[in-house]
């Protein structure tokens, strides 16, 4: 999908049975799960079963001709249909693999889905409440981050095909990329040896950098310096807070983390999030509201702006979000919405 916003002509090539995520519902939209509405934009869909001999001629003579190839097979399912044939015989191809794992590991022929990589990763193990259980993501982290990085092994073979180097072949593997996503957690591991704790919404190396609570809810601060605090301390003018020099440094706050979020539980909650946010406005402390996903895809930056696109569907037509990219200053446009299974296949002969 990424590649198609950006340009490109993209075939889907389903089995039979579909893209099991046309199933993932409810929510539906028509017969369509919106999972897939979220993800299937920008694609000619073709239905093909690799077992038979003359539906896997068509196919090899699209990917002759293709500029590169996107698939998500296990090793084994590779081998026995013919699909790493394929790749032999085009050398020259931009072949991106999404796999489980990356190759010659032991888990690489285990079926692998979002939620699988978030437990092995480690991400659910820093994700949740200090006294509570290991808990995912709020959304298919793995699947994104994954999906991002095959866009750059996709991107990075064309360039090296187009500049005559080498890079033919890039495996997005779930597991490594998820992991990847650990950024300082992984780091602070490595060096110390010692498993990172859950924290809830606290920074494990930044403080306060997380919800206050104010009088009707919950304000986030993101103090990522020592400035920034000492901005907010002028900015709250409490007599109290300010006579506490010692937290004029992170190191001291970090440890002193409970004493000041008591501190300024009491401070905001003399005031709504709405009115702190008007009062805050402008004094150097990053900060924002914690919407929900109706509050924000109406908040004025969305709602007012271009990130939000119609399309058509099969049931007719839909809001999507649109490319987060701006390129020259104007969002990417979206030529064409998902498609229904086997939609294109009377194009190739299928």
């Amino acid at each position: 999908m990424i590649a198609g916003d950006l340009g490109a002509d993209v075939i889907k090539v389903e089995s039979p049975d579909g893209d099991p995520v046309r199933a993932l519902a409810p929510p539906r939209y028509g017969d369509d799960a919106t999972y897939f509405l979220a993800v299937n934009r920008h694609r000619r869909n073709v239905v093909a079963d690799l077992r038979r001999r003359e539906h896997a001629e068509v196919i090899e003579e699209l990917i002759s001709v293709a500029d590169a190839v996107i698939e998500n097979f296990l090793p084994a399912q590779r081998t026995a249909l013919g699909i790493d044939a394929w790749r032999q015989k085009f050398p020259d191809l931009v072949w991106v693999s999404v796999t489980s794992a990356s190759s010659g590991g032991p888990i690489v022929n285990q079926p692998t889905f979002d939620l699988l990589a978030q437990a092995r990763s480690g991400i659910m193990s820093v994700t949740g409440e200090p006294d509570g259980e290991p808990t995912k993501v709020g959304a298919p982290l793995a699947d994104v981050v994954t999906g991002l990085y095959a866009t750059i092994g996709l991107l990075s073979g064309l360039f090296a095909r187009a500049t005559n180097r080498s890079g033919r072949h890039f495996e997005a593997p779930l597991l490594e990329s998820m992991m990847s996503a650990l950024i300082n957690q992984a780091q602070s591991t490595l060096v110390s040896g010692v498993a990172p704790r859950r924290l809830g919404n606290d920074h494990p190396s930044i403080t306060p950098y997380g919800p206050v609570r104010t009088q009707d809810g919950l304000l986030l601060i993101a103090v990522g310096t020592d400035g920034q605090f000492a901005k907010l301390v002028r900015a709250l003018d409490d007599h109290e807070l300010t006579a506490r020099r010692e937290f004029a440094t992170n190191d001291v706050r970090v440890t002193l983390r409970s004493e000041l979020q008591h501190l300024l539980d009491r401070i905001f909650s003399s005031r709504t999030t709405a009115q702190w946010l008007d009062l805050l406005d402008g004094c150097g402390v990053p900060m924002a509201p914690i919407l929900d996903v109706v509050q924000a895809l109406a908040q004025e930056q969305i709602a007012n702006g271009d990130f939000l696109a119609e399309t058509d569907a099969p049931a007719g037509p839909i809001t999507v979000l649109a490319s987060p990219l701006r390129i020259d200053g104007a969002r990417p446009p979206i030529r064409s919405g998902p498609r229904q299974l086997g939609q294109d296949s009377g194009d190739f002969g299928l």
